[in-house]
């Protein structure tokens, strides 16, 4: 009876496990993060990124919606300059089933044996803030998760990855 009550649980658990994005960043130790206030995209950059317009669309007004947070502002003379960078893999989870073992059958744990393969198409978003001046990296954030083609859900899932990515900007607001 226990099991029942913690089975939704585990469910929602493993659910949100597998929407979450993974993220990790590195930064120049010199740099004078507080400095910076004021940015633009790098359009040679984003113009190389291979992805779709609408995507690119999709990522570059989820930046300006998290810096704006953190009180950044656009500028024809900016302090950073941001590039991203995409790539995508396709993640395969195999399970094998050899059917042995215990069950409710006549036959005590013989069965047939299956496997099981699922392919799911797994992004990596990298962002990079240039420093305008010296047009030197000074930070660069990633973000690792699955990819959803469903254009209902791709507005949401390209701004978690954002949010999350730009959550350990400035480095000096890490824990």
């Amino acid at each position: 009876m226990k099991t029942t009550k913690f089975l939704p649980l585990l469910l929602l658990f493993v659910l949100a496990s597998c929407s979450s994005v993974r993220v990790n960043s590195d930064y120049d130790k010199k740099a004078n993060f507080e400095g910076y206030k004021t940015y633009a995209y790098s359009k040679n950059a984003i113009d190389k990124v291979e992805i779709s317009d609408l995507d690119k669309k999709r990522i570059l007004r989820s930046i300006d919606e998290a810096l704006a947070a953190k009180g950044f502002t656009k500028s024809e003379t900016p302090d950073l300059l941001i590039s991203i960078f995409t790539k995508e893999t396709e993640r395969i989870d195999i399970y094998n089933n050899n059917g042995f073992g215990w069950g409710w059958n006549p036959w005590w744990g013989m069965g047939m044996g299956y496997t099981n393969v699922s392919r799911t198409p797994e992004g990596t978003l990298f962002i990079d803030l240039i420093d305008a001046k010296t047009k030197e990296l000074v930070w660069q954030g990633e973000g690792k998760g699955y990819l959803t083609k469903d254009t209902e859900k791709k507005d949401a899932r390209i701004k978690e990855f954002v949010d999350k990515i730009l959550e350990q900007y400035p480095p000096s607001a890490k824990k």
